[in-house]
Parts: C-alpha cells; sequence; structure tokens
C-alpha cells in the first residue's frame, strides 16, 4: 500500500518535507529536511562508520526509507568516499511516485549530479536487491519493521550479516510507540557489528531507556538548527 494524500512542505532551508495528515507528523525537520538528515544520519553516522570500519564495504539498515533522502545522501558520500554501502530500508508505506516526484531534493543537490540517482533509488524494485551506482547497492524492503526482522528467508528478508551503521528515522514514538520498544531495539542490536552505531533524532527519555535496555551505550549530540540533541547509541 502506497502513501498519497501526503502534503509538501518547504522547510527553512529551501528543501522539501512531506506532511503526513495520518500520524500529524513530518517526514524531515521543518527548520530544514536536507540539513536535518546530513546532520544527524551523514555526519554523525556515516563519517563515523567511513572512520571506524575500514573495510570493503559499509553495511547500513534504515528504519524508515520515506522519502529516499537519506538514502540520496549515503549515495552521494559513498561516491565521494569511494566506499562501497550496502543499504537495507524498510517501509510499509511507500510514499506515491505523484508525491515523490514532486520532492526538490535532486534540485538542491544538483552540484552532485542527483538526478539520476534519485530516480533509480526510488524506481528500485521493492524487496529485490538493486546496484544503483558503482558504490551503493539497494534493497528496499516493503513490509513492517516488526515482521522483516523475525523473518530469516523470503522476498521480505534482512540481510544476515552485520550492521556496520542504523538509521532509525521512524515517525517519532508518540505516532510510532511500536517502533521504539527494548525488543525492536535488541533485535538491532543483535544485528550489528560490534562498535557499530545507531543514530536518531528522539532524545526522548523513553527512548534512551529503550535502548540501554536493549544493551546499547547512549551519547546525546549537538542537534542540528531548531532541534537541541539528537542520539548516537553504539554497541
Amino acid at each position: 500500500m502506497v502513501v498519497s494524500d501526503l502534503q509538501l512542505y518547504l522547510s527553512a532551508d529551501g528543501s522539501h518535507t512531506l506532511f503526513h495528515p495520518g500520524v500529524k507528523q513530518h517526514y524531515h525537520s521543518t527548520f530544514g529536511a536536507i540539513q536535518e538528515s546530513q546532520h544527524v544520519f551523514i555526519e554523525a553516522g556515516l563519517k563515523r562508520a567511513f572512520a571506524s570500519h575500514r573495510q570493503s564495504a559499509i553495511h547500513i539498515l534504515e528504519i524508515g526509507f520515506g522519502t529516499g533522502l537519506n538514502a540520496l545522501l549515503t549515495l552521494i558520500e559513498a561516491e565521494k568516499a569511494r566506499v562501497r554501502v550496502s543499504y537495507t530500508t524498510i517501509e510499509p508505506f511507500p510514499v506515491a511516485r505523484e508525491t515523490w516526484s514532486m520532492l526538490n531534493y535532486p534540485q538542491k543537490l544538483d552540484a552532485f549530479n542527483a538526478t539520476a540517482p534519485f530516480m533509480k533509488i526510488h524506481q528500485a524494485e521493492w524487496d529485490h536487491p538493486d546496484q544503483i551506482s558503482s558504490h551503493f547497492r539497494l534493497v528496499k524492503i516493503h513490509d513492517t519493521v516488526a515482521s522483516a526482522l523475525n523473518k530469516r528467508a523470503g522476498p521480505c528478508f534482512v540481510p544476515d550479516h552485520p550492521f556496520q551503521l542504523v538509521y532509525f528515522d521512524a515517525f517519532g514514538p508518540d505516532a510510532q510507540p511500536e517502533l521504539w520498544t527494548p525488543e525492536i531495539f535488541r533485535q538491532i542490536y543483535n544485528r550489528m557489528a560490534k562498535d557499530g552505531a545507531l543514530v536518531t533524532y528522539s532524545v526522548k527519555g523513553d527512548v534512551v531507556r529503550a535502548l540501554k535496555s536493549a544493551g546499547f551505550a547512549v551519547e546525546k549530540l549537538p542537534g542540528p538548527p531548531g532541534k537541541r540533541h539528537i542520539l548516537r547509541a553504539t554497541k
């Protein structure tokens, strides 16, 4: 099932975000969509993984594919650094083509020739691996997080290799409390490499406690504009 009743919103840095009327939340910060994703997931997550795990490939798990912005920014960084990235993302409710095709990320990231990879990321077949660029391999899993993490075979199978990095970018704990639980975080923890990191924008006390209960060491980091802190949790 795709989501088609989303509202396009121009955030403060000139890049688009979407508003989901069902959960009453934006997909990205209204203070700056690209700015937030770059700060939380690339600066606090991906660049650490590149520095900490000097190997042939970095394996990333994303909770919440959404607009595809995190995947696009990761592809850009992978090509710049010439580091191979294997990127697995889980999304139960993909954004409809008529909506994602209006997002202005390729224009805002025009210096990186982002139009073609953005199209390839969104047009990639669900539940099927796709080599999007020379350094970026993508698997989009069309399933709920709980179901995908519990499967060990089939088209919605999360790869069994350890992940060096997790982007936890689901809607907030008030909108999707079933995803921000010790049980979900424990399953993710068990799939991560030693010294792997999980990065997220939420710093709620319940989230911190759930991460610690799952075994993570948690630290607060300075947040992007409009947000005081973000979280990085390490195994």
